[in-house]
């Protein structure tokens, strides 16, 4: 009988509420274009779309950092857009401008979409899944994640990304009740794809609301906080053991009511959000763990920059459950031993703070 320890998993240690020193690291975006072996095998597919359904390359894009780097962390490679793709939306992604969605702004729109057969047509990211689960180090724990349903919304109403997302904002304000409709068949849609993925091998989620920000309160309440309500009651129900990561990206001052009305293991902090004032809404007062906040910038920019930013994160959050990422995801020209110099500092200085 093999009576060696099982492996330190900080990553989930963390997330459990263990304060680990120094803090667990991944880092949103760790399988990008920033990586010379993610740029060769991009040149080769032929679309993007193509490199989340093909399990071979999924598998692959989800391990180069995990060779390159000691993260705490594998983030599934894929996209949020893979659920509108299996709802019947024509998804396609064009290089320099970002991916484009046939709009779905009526109600006729919104019934033909394909309510039947979604987890089926999901088959290939629930295989990868599986099959990093089983090819991963012992100690790095596997991210599943979706985007959830007011970001997905924005994108299918609005047909592309945009800073503002005024046709979708106009759509729910205009006909609340038809874009609830929508926003029913997206939440079962992400609970029923988040589900899956747990039972391919996830042991943590991340819910990416990417578009939070730019919604008032009222509609805020109604079209993330409400959502995210009922999916994570229902992975609650389904999967309680799999600790579950919230990112509203942009809701400043609404991350506290996401907080007290979400419950979710962690918060994911955008950059814009200050982290002494987080510590003590979000993880004193609320009991949340949280994750980030490194502006991707100072990633970039490396040197004196990101260590002064580093060591500032770390300080502000010693002795405390931390999982150190960035604000939002690995900028494109990110030089790759940037990264290393991050994690470098972050097991120098991580051990002085706490």
């Amino acid at each position: 009988m093999d009576r060696s320890p099982a492996p330190r998993r900080p990553l989930l240690e963390a997330l459990r509420g263990r304060v680990v020193t120094p803090p667990p690291v991944w880092l949103m975006r760790q399988a990008g274009r920033y990586l010379p072996e993610y740029r060769a095998l991009r040149a080769r597919a032929r679309g993007f779309l193509e490199l989340c359904f093909d399990p071979d390359l999924a598998v692959e894009l989800s391990l180069q950092p995990i060779r390159r780097y000691p993260l705490d962390g594998a983030i599934l490679f894929s996209d949020i857009l893979v659920i509108p793709h299996a709802l019947g939306v024509r998804v396609r992604f064009v290089e320099g401008e970002g991916p484009r969605l046939d709009p779905v702004r009526s109600a006729e729109a919104i019934r033909r979409l394909r309510r039947e057969g979604v987890r089926e047509r999901l088959q290939p990211v629930f295989e990868t899944v599986r099959r990093l689960r089983e090819e991963l180090p012992a100690g790095v724990a596997l991210i599943g994640f979706s985007g959830m349903p007011w970001t997905l919304a924005a994108y299918m109403v609005e047909g592309a990304g945009t800073r503002e997302f005024l046709e979708a904002r106009r759509f729910a304000r205009a006909c609340p009740d038809l874009f609830g409709e929508l926003i029913d068949l997206l939440t079962q849609a992400v609970s029923d794809y988040l589900a899956a993925q747990v039972e391919a091998g996830a042991e943590v989620l991340q819910l990416f609301d990417s578009w939070a920000g730019v919604l008032p309160e009222d509609e805020f309440d109604r079209w993330v906080v409400a959502p995210a309500r009922r999916i994570l009651a229902d992975l609650g129900r389904r999967h309680p053991e799999v600790p579950v990561i919230a990112f509203p990206r942009g809701a400043g001052t609404g991350y506290r009511r996401f907080a007290e009305a979400v419950s979710v293991a962690a918060l994911a902090l955008d950059t814009t959000v200050s982290l002494p004032w987080a510590r003590r809404a979000l993880a004193l007062d609320c009991g949340k763990v949280l994750q980030g906040n490194l502006d991707p910038v100072a990633l970039a920019v490396g040197g004196a920059a990101l260590a002064g930013q580093v060591r500032r994160i770390l300080e502000t959050m010693q002795n405390l459950p931390f999982v150190f990422n960035l604000g939002h995801g690995v900028l494109p020209d990110t030089p790759p031993s940037h990264v290393a110099e991050l994690l470098s500092h972050l097991q120098s200085m991580g051990r002085c703070a706490n």
